[in-house]
């Protein structure tokens, strides 16, 4: 077994086992290619459909050392929930990471094109066929992920643990909801604060980008899966028992937290 299926299998028993890591189980990925290696293994070992990814932000100086702003992983049919109603109560792990933020969630309409590696804006919007207000929720068993830095994030699923899927935005072709007020509140208490056109070239630049790194892995895209298009607030710190509310103009969307359990 090589060093990246052994740091891939630790990360999968693990999640397995809602058990905490105080170490990176491993020595660090040094590249991105590397990086996603690990996370393409752990995705076969894992054995879960993966129904959408997240995309999240590589800052400066690191993205351009690694010549990439932006990085992605998977996100699984059993972490996804709907918003609305009862509120769903999401996992994190409390011996780990965790983390809430809101999202723009892109629904992929039409299949991206096999081996078409470059889009335009245009092209990556005319690929999804909806946009949904949400919530990421962001845990990993290792409790040092967030500070560890973009490729240790890849390595693990890129620290995604779950989705909420609010409501559909309507006319979001006209793009106005990049300018919404967004918030999130933990408990009552306004965590962050931002709108959708301070992130790099927006939701639909997140597309753009998940098109084109998926094609270079020879992963594909099928209609119905979700795109989550980055942290419109930043990424904020949650523990079990907290209760998250994001709101996007008048919309919202709302969860509890709670401490994940050994799968059964």
């Amino acid at each position: 077994m090589s060093d990246l299926d052994i740091i891939a299998q630790a990360f999968v028993s693990a999640r397995r086992d809602a058990r905490g890591l105080s170490q990176y189980p491993g020595a660090e990925p040094g590249s991105l290619s590397e990086a996603y290696r690990i996370q393409d293994r752990a995705v076969a070992l894992s054995g879960g459909t993966v129904v959408g990814w997240k995309v999240g932000r590589i800052n400066a100086p690191r993205d351009r050392e690694l010549g990439a702003n932006r990085l992605a992983g998977p996100i699984f049919a059993q972490t996804v929930y709907p918003g609305g109603g009862v509120d769903p109560a999401m996992p994190v792990f409390a011996d780990g990471f965790g983390a809430a933020e809101a999202e723009f969630l892109l629904r992929i309409g039409t299949a991206p094109q096999p081996g078409k590696t470059s889009y335009t804006l245009d092209e990556a919007m005319a690929l999804i066929d909806a946009v949904h207000v949400g919530l990421e929720i962001a845990s990993s068993p290792f409790s040092g992920i967030n500070a560890s830095g973009p490729l240790v994030t890849i390595s693990d699923f890129g620290n995604n643990h779950g989705l909420v899927v609010g409501e559909s935005i309507a006319n979001w072709r006209d793009l106005g909801f990049i300018d919404w007020p967004v918030t999130l509140e933990i408990d009552g208490v306004e965590a962050g604060a931002a709108t959708a056109r301070t992130m790099l070239d927006g939701p639909i630049g997140a597309a753009r980008f998940l098109f084109e790194l998926l094609a270079a892995r020879g992963i594909a895209l099928r209609p119905g899966q979700w795109i989550s298009s980055g942290a419109v607030t930043g990424v904020h710190e949650v523990s079990p028992n907290a209760r998250v509310t994001a709101s996007f103009g008048d919309m919202r969307v709302s969860c509890t937290i709670e401490a994940a359990r050994p799968a059964e």
